[in-house]
């Protein structure tokens, strides 16, 4: 199909096409939430504990060996975000309370990748063990960090093709267990991350070109080898469950912080989007914990809003950024991404609520206002979910407009392992876009 024919169909590619920042509201969406299961979260969510005893041994600061992120209300951010800044971003007046869910501080790997990521390659290590005959789903998994264990696994090896964070999840557990580890990064990682993976034994092969090329690659190689265990990104359901014990585990917060969600309490969740295995898996549980009284947003950037075309058009992972003329350079390195996952496309064109885009100048400044409002450190592209609140606040759609019981989640994807000298960088840069510097 031709850009004509194509804008004639879906006249949203147009402004796509431009680079301009939209909200797309999703008239496929369905209420209540579809019954199918794609993946079994309790079954995901006993296998975490089943690790969790290893995972306390070989990482002493990871309280009982769950990984789980806190769920922070950010007051003074909220306030921030409804004071003129000139342009630079949009006002936000939001009624309710807003939070901050701090996947960036995730432990082992600082972002939202530890949770598909990790049990991901947790799972393989499962497999391998039984089949070996050295474990069973009965036994204390704290024996998986003796030495006879990394012997094991260290036959066997793990691949994965990432623009950053997902290599970093998969590189540092595999590594940890005594696997073989491969990420193949596109040309959008960041240099610190590659060389992190680097310190900790991982093999980091290097791609000029974008993320969807890494990944190719990385399959191909994989496939050569039958002991090699590949982390498909675009095709995952390991990483859709491990993603998806988040809408459990966010329930049971809510719960303890005496926070209801129901037709008077109104729940809203800003994901920031890459390929879609995060935010889709996390949407996923969400709908499946919180029904219909939760409002689910995908955030892009202006460059690479895959997820959008993709939902927008119905063509799913069929078409990329490119063809409608877009570069998919971004500085939000974790939202480069080109083509849309067919998986997450296809799951999330009945549980999403909508897409919105977001330029990149625009990143920055949020990073400086929640450093400077909250003392919370995110990494640019994790800032992408704060855009999408002013649209939803003053109305958008079909979408409720939020009131004053209605709860505001910004999940923060990443950030906590930004080395020092990088965070200043960031900081110093939205400051600047703020007029502050």
């Amino acid at each position: 199909m031709n850009m004509t024919e194509l804008i004639k169909q879906t006249p949203l590619v147009a402004d796509m096409a431009g680079c301009n920042e939209l909200f797309w509201v999703n008239p496929k969406v369905k209420r209540p939430v579809p019954k199918e299961e794609i993946v079994n979260i309790d079954e995901a969510e006993a296998r975490l504990l089943r690790f969790a005893p290893f995972i306390a041994k070989v990482y002493p600061e990871v309280l009982e060996g769950i990984i789980e992120s806190p769920l922070s209300e950010i007051p003074e951010m909220k306030d921030a975000l409804a004071m003129d800044t000139g342009g630079v971003l949009q006002l936000a007046d939001i009624p309710g309370r807003l939070f901050l869910k701090c996947d960036s501080h995730l432990p082992v790997s600082g972002s939202v990748k530890a949770r598909g990521g990790i049990y991901e390659v947790l799972k393989f290590a499962e497999e391998v063990a039984v089949e070996n005959g050295l474990l069973t789903t009965e036994d204390d998994y704290s024996k998986l960090a003796d030495p006879e264990f990394r012997q094991l696994f260290s036959r066997y090896s793990v691949a994965v093709g990432s623009t950053g964070n997902l290599g970093l999840s998969i590189g540092i557990m595999s590594a940890r267990l005594g696997f073989q580890v491969t990420v193949h990064m596109s040309a959008d990682a960041r240099q610190w991350k590659k060389d992190l993976l680097r310190t900790k034994g991982v093999t980091v092969k290097e791609y000029p070109d974008d993320y969807e090329a890494a990944v190719a690659q990385g399959r191909r190689e994989a496939q050569a080898d039958p002991r090699c265990h590949f982390v498909d990104d675009e095709n995952s359901l390991d990483l859709f469950a491990g993603y998806a014990v988040a809408g459990k585990r966010l329930k049971a917060q809510m719960d303890a912080m005496d926070i209801t969600i129901d037709e008077q309490h109104r729940l809203y969740v800003y994901l920031p989007c890459g390929v879609g295995g995060a935010p889709g898996g996390v949407t996923y549980g969400i709908r499946e914990y919180f029904g219909e009284n939760a409002w689910c947003f995908f955030a892009e950037p202006t460059h690479a809003p895959c997820m959008m075309l993709a939902l927008a058009t119905g063509m799913g992972n069929r078409i990329a950024v490119k063809d409608i003329g877009i570069d998919g350079i971004t500085e939000a390195d974790g939202l480069a991404v080109g083509r849309a996952s067919a998986l997450v496309a296809k799951a999330m064109e009945s549980r999403l609520d909508g897409c919105f885009t977001v330029d990149d100048g625009r990143l920055y400044p949020y990073l400086a206002m929640l450093q400077d409002t909250e003392d919370l450190f995110i990494e640019p592209s994790a800032c992408a979910g704060f855009a999408g609140l002013a649209c939803v606040a003053n109305g958008i759609g079909e979408v409720p407009v939020p009131d004053e019981n209605s709860i505001h989640i910004v999940w923060a994807t990443g950030g906590s392992m930004v080395p020092e000298e990088e965070k200043e960088e960031y900081y110093r840069k939205g400051c600047r876009k703020l007029g502050f510097i």
